[in-house]
């Protein structure tokens, strides 16, 4: 029951640290990519594991193989943008 506690307790944090670390200026492609990317690896990872009985398991490696693809495809994007923004100017 405490370790129940204690896990709630820590994701109470990280997402109260990722709440507040997207504050301020608005987020990039990239860093919507970066999201975007987690968060579908995560959903896609988590229903691969539930289909093997290790549903955290798969979350946890979707989201990060999820992220690292989203902040390859975002910062492409990205590169895209500021490269079109210099040569109009």
């Amino acid at each position: 029951m405490k370790i129940m506690l204690l896990v709630r307790a820590l994701l109470m944090i990280t997402v109260f640290c990722g709440l507040l670390g997207c504050s301020g200026e608005p987020l990039t492609t990239r860093e919507k990519g970066t999201m975007l990317g987690g968060a579908a690896g995560a959903g896609a990872g988590a229903l691969i594991g539930a289909a093997v009985g290790h549903p955290g398991a798969g979350a946890a490696i979707g989201g990060v193989g999820g992220a690292a693809a989203g902040y390859g495809i975002g910062n492409h994007m990205q590169n895209e943008q500021d490269r079109r923004n210099y040569y109009q100017e």
